[in-house]
């Protein structure tokens, strides 16, 4: 199995309505490109890293790396855009993918 993770610190002052869009729009869509199994959602609560942010993890489950290698290609530079046109100049994001062992 592989896992494809995102972790976004976002502002709070914008957190409800990201959180909101997250789960009702954006993971959807990701889930509509038909690579992914599903996926789970987290809020970091330790350690705190700055007063005004929150940070949370979307953690994407895919079967296999080949499936990861088509959604970057064919839909991941969409996607990814779309958050971040949303939520431009509250948003950070990173990501890593990871092999279950």
């Amino acid at each position: 199995m592989i896992i494809y993770s995102v972790t976004v610190r976002i502002k709070k002052d914008c957190e409800n309505e990201w959180l909101s869009w997250m789960k009702d729009v954006h993971i959807q869509n990701v889930l509509k490109t038909n690579y992914f199994n599903g996926y789970n959602i987290f809020k970091v609560l330790v350690p705190e890293v700055e007063e005004d942010v929150s940070i949370y993890k979307i953690k994407y489950e895919l079967e296999d790396f080949e499936k990861y290698k088509a959604y970057s290609s064919n839909d991941a530079i969409r996607l990814q855009s779309e958050h971040k046109d949303k939520f431009h100049g509250k948003i950070k994001a990173s990501r890593e993918v990871m092999q279950k062992i």
